[in-house]
């Protein structure tokens, strides 16, 4: 297997993301040999949660403002319930979302995480996974939704919550490393 040497890869989030959906990935992706970065409209550390417990924090690597997607090859979303209703309501965190689709560059995104991607209006007539309960947002959004552990559509790789780890973040290496 060719490693992810010389890929970048940008992990967006800000304060309550899922610890599980954006550590996991970063260690997969680092451990495939990718410079990955936490990419946040916040300053300093974010906090992280293991489901409604606060957990651990992570370092913002770059903050968002003045990040260029042009100079990262993939994109990942971590989920929990705060992240990504923040996100979704950013308009940079949109701008930086919407230009990895318009590039065609590789985006994961995982549990919530595909609601950035509807106030990115970038699903529309893509089948993708989400968590159950944001379902209906996806659908109404345009999405063809299915209850799999791992959906690729066109670079787009999505599954459902932290028990889909394991395929989501295989998965993920494989998108990155066979994207042009």
């Amino acid at each position: 297997m060719r490693p992810l040497t010389g890929k970048r890869v940008a992990i967006l989030a800000s304060h309550g993301f899922e610890q599980s959906e954006l550590l996991e990935p970063m260690k997969a992706l680092r451990d495939h040999g990718a410079e990955v970065d936490v990419v946040s409209p916040e300053e300093g550390p974010i906090q992280g949660f293991a489901h409604f417990d606060k957990g651990e924090t992570v370092a913002v690597d770059r903050r968002l403002e003045g990040v260029d997607a042009g100079s990262y090859d993939a994109l990942v979303i971590p989920g929990g319930l705060f992240n990504p209703d923040a996100l979704r309501r950013d308009d940079d965190a949109l701008r930086f979302t919407r230009a990895f689709f318009d590039a065609g560059k590789p985006v994961g995104a995982i549990c919530h995480g595909p609601w950035v991607l509807v106030d990115a209006g970038v699903i529309d007539a893509r089948e993708l996974t989400s968590v159950p309960n944001i379902q209906r947002d996806l659908q109404n959004a345009g999405a063809r939704w299915v209850d799999r552990e791992v959906v690729v559509d066109r670079g787009l790789v999505t599954s459902r919550t932290p028990k889909d780890l394991d395929a989501f973040c295989a998965t993920l290496v494989e998108q990155i490393r066979d994207a042009a």
